[in-house]
C-alpha cells in the first residue's frame, strides 16, 4: 500500500461543516496565517473544550458549553474559527460574540481579514420584513432550489462585521450547514482574493515608469547616436533585473487572487440563485463589484509580463547589434591580417631568391679557389675543362638547395 493513501483518502473528510438548526448565529472570522497566528489560537481553543490538539491536525470540531460548536480551520494563507451559538427566544438580532471569542478576536485584529455574522431564521420566524434587520437595499436571492433566502447590504458595523441573513424553508441541519459553508467560503475567499488590489494599483504606477523608461532605451537604439551599445545594454540589464523583482514580489498574489475567484466563481454557482421580488440577486451584486477587482488584477498582471517581453525583445536587437559589429570588427582584422601575411610572403620570395643568389655567388667563389689552389699544386687546369665540370655541378647544387627550400616551406 501506498504511504500517502490513507492520508490522501482522508482528504474526503478534511473539510466538513458545522451541523446545526435554526434559530442560531454562526460568527466566522478568518485571520491571515502568515505570523503563525493559528499556532498560538488552537491551544486556547483545546483549553476551552478540555481537549489536546492533534499532531499535524488542519481542521476540528469543539463541542463547547449551551449548545455551541466551535470548529477550527487551517488553510494555506490564511485560519478560521467558525462559532455556532443557538439563539435565545428573546434574543439580540446581531449580538456580539461571547468574551471569550471577543478576547480571541481582539488580540490577533491586526491579522484579521474577514469576519461574518449570519443569521439563521426560519420561514415562519423572521417576519419577512429585511428593515427589522437593519438593512438599507439589501440584495437578496432565493438558493438551493428556493429551500432558503440569503440577505445582506454587504455594510460593515461599527466592528468591522458583514451581516447576512439566511432564511430556512426547507433545508435539513446537514444541507443548512453545507449552505451557511457555501456563504462564509465566498466572503473569505472574496477578501483572500481582494488583498490583491492595493498590491495591483502599487504595481500599476511603477509599470508606467518602466514604460516610460523602456520608450526613451528604443529611441536611443533606433537613432543609434551612440557610438557603442554598451550603455543601452547596461541601462536594459537595469531595468530587467528591476523588472524581475516586481515580478517575484507580484507572481504569487496575483496566483493567489485567480485561484481565489475561482473558488468564488463555484460557490455562487452552488447556490443555485432565483429572484426574490425586484431585490437585486445576492450573486450578481457580488460580482458586479468583485470581477473588476479581479479582472483589474489579471490585466496588471498580463501589463507586467508583456513589459518583461518588451525588454527582452530589445536586449536581444541591441545583443544582436553588438554581435553585428563585433563581427564587422573581425571581419576588419581578419582583412588586415591577410594583407599583411601577403606582404610577408611577397618579402619572402624575395629573401628566398637573393639567398639563392647568394649560395650560388659562394659556391663559384669556392670552385674558383680550389682551381686556384689546384694550380699552385702544380695540377693546372684548362679553363674550359673546369667550366665544363664545375659549371654544372654548380648548377645541380643550387637546385638541390633550391628544392630544398621549398620542400620545408610545403610541409
Amino acid at each position: 500500500m501506498h504511504p500517502q493513501r490513507e492520508r490522501l483518502h482522508n482528504e474526503l473528510h478534511a473539510r466538513p461543516s458545522i451541523y446545526f438548526v435554526e434559530p442560531a448565529h454562526l460568527y466566522h472570522y478568518a485571520f491571515l496565517d502568515t505570523d503563525g497566528v493559528g499556532d498560538g489560537i488552537v491551544p486556547r481553543l483545546c483549553e476551552l473544550a478540555g481537549t489536546r490538539p492533534a499532531p499535524g491536525a488542519v481542521q476540528d470540531i469543539l463541542t463547547l458549553d449551551d449548545g455551541q460548536v466551535l470548529k477550527w480551520e487551517r488553510h494555506t494563507e490564511f485560519f478560521t474559527l467558525t462559532l455556532m451559538v443557538p439563539r435565545e427566544p428573546d434574543g439580540e438580532a446581531w449580538p456580539p460574540p461571547p468574551p471569550w471569542l471577543a478576547a480571541i478576536v481582539a488580540a490577533h485584529r491586526a491579522a484579521l481579514i474577514n469576519a461574518t455574522l449570519i443569521l439563521t431564521e426560519s420561514e415562519d420566524g423572521w417576519g419577512g420584513d429585511t428593515a427589522a434587520y437593519g438593512f438599507r437595499d439589501p440584495a437578496g436571492s432565493r438558493i438551493g432550489g428556493g429551500d432558503a433566502t440569503v440577505w445582506s447590504d454587504f455594510r460593515l458595523d461599527a466592528n468591522g462585521v458583514n451581516r447576512l441573513l439566511l432564511v430556512n424553508r426547507g433545508l435539513n441541519d446537514f444541507r443548512l450547514g453545507r449552505m451557511a459553508r457555501r456563504l462564509l467560503e465566498i466572503e473569505t475567499y472574496r477578501m483572500m482574493a481582494s488583498l490583491a488590489l492595493p498590491l495591483a494599483k502599487e504595481l500599476a504606477a511603477e509599470l508606467r515608469d518602466y514604460e516610460t523608461e523602456l520608450g526613451e532605451l528604443s529611441d536611443r537604439n533606433a537613432d543609434r547616436q551612440e557610438a557603442s551599445p554598451r550603455p543601452l545594454l547596461t541601462a536594459i540589464s537595469l531595468l530587467s533585473s528591476r523588472l524581475e523583482r516586481s515580478g517575484a514580489r507580484t507572481r504569487q498574489r496575483f496566483s493567489a487572487t485567480e485561484a481565489y475567484a475561482r473558488i468564488v466563481y463555484t460557490r455562487i454557482e452552488e447556490l443555485r440563485e432565483t429572484r426574490v421580488g425586484d431585490c437585486q440577486r445576492l450573486g450578481t451584486f457580488l460580482m458586479r463589484r468583485f470581477l473588476p477587482t479581479v479582472r483589474y488584477c489579471a490585466a496588471v498582471d498580463r501589463r507586467q509580463e508583456s513589459l518583461a517581453q518588451s525588454v527582452a525583445r530589445l536586449n536581444d536587437l541591441l545583443r544582436t547589434r553588438a554581435q553585428v559589429e563585433i563581427e564587422e570588427q573581425n571581419s576588419e582584422m581578419l582583412q588586415s591580417l591577410n594583407e599583411r601575411s601577403s606582404s610577408q610572403l611577397k618579402i619572402q620570395k624575395a629573401v628566398e631568391g637573393l639567398s639563392i643568389i647568394v649560395i650560388s655567388y659562394y659556391i663559384v667563389s669556392l670552385f674558383k679557389l680550389s682551381l686556384e689552389g689546384l694550380d699552385a699544386l702544380g695540377l693546372p687546369i684548362e679553363p674550359r675543362l673546369a667550366a665544363t665540370v664545375l659549371g654544372p655541378l654548380g648548377v645541380l647544387i643550387v637546385g638541390l638547395l633550391a628544392w630544398r627550400i621549398w620542400r620545408v616551406k610545403k610541409h
